[in-house]
């Protein structure tokens, strides 16, 4: 009788417990979602990095970003923004 009442008492720690299987299967989704985070993030992080190693080395590149972001324009150009529709 109490080795039943000892083994339904571990089972009950085992799937419920601070350390059970439940508390794993929380932790191991968290472990999976921020390991998706970081490789976003790196990702992120390459490509800025590739665009400030074109930023300090590309003058073309860089009058490229200067006339798409600020809207420059050459003499005898004519700039056309259209709103969002």
């Amino acid at each position: 009788m109490a080795l039943g009442i000892c083994n339904v008492v571990l089972f009950t720690r085992v799937i419920w417990g601070s350390t059970g299987i439940l508390e794993y299967r929380e932790l191991k989704a968290r472990h999976e979602s921020l390991q998706n985070e970081i490789d976003s993030l790196d990702a992120q992080n390459l490509s800025l990095s590739k665009e400030i190693r074109l930023l300090q080395s590309d003058n073309k590149y860089v009058e490229k970003v200067i006339r798409q972001r600020l809207h420059y324009v050459r003499d005898n150009e004519i700039l056309y923004i259209f709103g969002k529709q």
